[in-house]
Order: C-alpha cells, then structure tokens, then sequence
C-alpha cells in the first residue's frame, strides 16, 4: 500500500463542483492499494502518515507528526500510484488491487483515520476528482508498505 503525503497549508477535493473533502494546514495522503495488500498494511501505513515527522519544530527541524500538530489529513484514493511504469511509455496496472478489493480497504483506512485523528476529510472512491493544493515546503514524500510474500 501506498502514500504519496504532501504537506500543505491547505487541500480541497471536489466531484462534479461539490467540495467532498477539505483541510487546512496539514497532510494531504494519496493513496494506491496494490495487490496482496489486506487489513495489516493499510493499519501500518495510516500509522507512518499519523507519526511521520514532517512538521518543523522549534529549532526549523522536520521532527514533529501530523499527530504532535493536529493538523489536518485529506485521504484521496489514487489507483494510479500502483501503476506498473517499468517499461515502455503506457501504465499498466495489473499491480493495482482489483476494484472491490481497494474500495473495501481504502474505506477501513478511512474509518480508521477517522477513529485516530481529529480531522480526517476524504476523497471519493471511484470518482472524477479536482483536487487543489498548497504544497507547504514542497514537502513530499514515499511511504509503502509491502504485503507480506
């Protein structure tokens, strides 16, 4: 499973000119559901967004969590981060959990988030997204986390 985090001053995502989630300054957290990926991943990765330190401290350092802030956490669904772009110049995604399966995880991650952050928005699975963003920094970043073999 997959988080592609950015820290923003703000996220918004919106579907068809209605605005589904929104957050000020925090993290926003892409999300890409491999196959193999179950209950155990996506828990660890919703635990390495929470705890990631990303946020200056005092002294300017990167040594403070979206938990230690309280910032903000907007979750967008995004099938194309588990993208095959090994070869040639067209995605495959035969590495992308099947449809059922991520609408099913994506929306235990999010209940999780929910239950463990104060504020949570959210994406739409399956829709159509505009979202816009403030990338504070820019600071991005990779988190994975592998399904066990």
């Amino acid at each position: 499973m997959i988080a592609l985090i950015q820290r923003v001053t703000s996220a918004r995502v919106t579907v068809d000119g209605r605005v589904c989630g929104e957050i000020g300054a925090g993290l926003l957290a892409l999300i890409g559901i491999e196959r193999g990926d179950g209950a155990a991943q996506a828990a660890r990765l919703l635990e390495r967004v929470l705890d990631y330190r990303v946020f200056a401290d005092a002294a300017g350092r990167m040594n403070r969590s979206l938990r230690d802030t309280g910032g903000g956490l907007l979750l967008v669904p995004q099938f194309t981060l588990a993208a095959d772009t090994s070869s040639g110049t067209r995605p495959g995604f035969s590495t992308a959990a099947n449809p059922e399966l991520a609408r099913e995880l994506y929306g235990a991650l999010l209940a999780t988030a929910r239950q463990a952050h104060p504020a949570v928005g959210s994406g739409e699975f399956g829709a159509h997204m505009q979202v816009s963003l403030t990338n504070d920094g820019p600071v991005t970043f990779w988190l994975q986390v592998h399904a066990s073999p």
